[in-house]
């Protein structure tokens, strides 16, 4: 069971899922005329080097090849989807990469920061509770990510992809009961999934409440520099924590504290279809096939 726990895990995509393993993964999705379609690659050599290994580290670095494989597979969704074939690597896959980035840093850290900073100043003029400043940064983070969250899932578009995110949990779920891979079966598992992105995000926004609040009372540019430069550190024990806690989830504490984790994934998940949840299965299928050949 602990190869299970610790290797698969997916995402969901525009009318589609993918799924990776620890040497391949693979991408299923609905063509226009309403068939399958499947696409397998193999895995960059890192997810299979020293690297992963090594706690902490490796989660900064395998994050951020996830980010780019992300990108990567929703753009072949999209390709699947119009009939086109632009192809999004190398610079211009690293570039929208980092603009994503840089625009997801702004809004979620760097802007509370700015607001934190300025609550801060106000308070030093009335008050001796510096250390405000940063708690309200904080519970801003999380207002934010929920807001935003909440705010894009009445978008049309962006429900079907939470769809096919409930689906790939789904999916995962009934592999790790060792069920039938059948739409049927899989349709009764749970939609919520410890190792989620979402938690991972959750994780890492109440890691940094804990930490610059931690921090103290510094200046606006330092404030902003120190944002910045602890994230890398944040993330990497943030997939730690998630890695922690998926291998041990038989603990009664561990179902406590990962409760907010999955409730968060209610707003980032939806009950997928018997159709949807069909592609899900087949993403799961086609990546374990690809790996037995390799």
């Amino acid at each position: 069971m602990e190869d299970r726990i610790v290797t698969y895990g997916g995402q969901a995509v525009l009318e589609g899922v993918m799924m990776r393993g620890q040497k391949a993964f693979a991408i299923a999705m609905r063509a226009p005329d309403g068939s399958i379609a499947i696409h397998t690659e193999k895995l960059a050599e890192v997810y299979r080097s020293g690297i992963t290994k090594v706690p902490f580290l490796r989660g900064v670095i395998l994050l951020w090849d996830a980010l780019g494989l992300g990108m990567r597979a929703l753009t072949i969704s999209a390709n699947t989807q119009t009939g086109e074939d632009e192809k999004l690597e190398g610079p211009a896959l690293y570039l929208t990469l980092g603009l994503s980035l840089a625009f997801g840093i702004g809004l979620f850290f760097l802007l509370p920061a700015g607001i934190g900073g300025w609550a801060e100043h106000l308070l030093a003029q009335t008050t001796s509770a510096l250390w405000a400043g940063n708690l309200i940064e904080g519970v801003l983070r999380l207002l934010f990510l929920i807001g935003y969250i909440w705010g894009i899932s009445f978008m049309p578009d962006v429900k079907r992809v939470f769809m096919y995110h409930g689906a790939e949990h789904k999916t995962i779920n009934a592999f790790e009961a060792g069920a039938e891979l059948t739409p049927e079966v899989v349709t009764n598992y749970p939609i919520e999934h410890p190792r989620c992105g979402t938690a991972f995000l959750l994780t890492l926004v109440l890691l940094s409440i804990l930490v610059f609040t931690a921090l103290g009372p510094m200046s606006i540019w330092l404030r902003l520099v120190t944002r910045i430069l602890f994230i890398p550190i944040l993330a990497g024990v943030a997939v730690e924590y998630i890695r922690w806690t998926a291998n041990h989830l038989d603990s009664p504490f561990v179902q406590f504290i990962i409760k907010p984790n999955l409730a968060l994934q209610r707003l980032t998940t939806r009950t997928p279809d018997l159709d949807m949840l069909a592609v899900a299965i087949e993403s799961f299928k086609s990546m374990r096939k690809a790996e037995q050949e390799m």
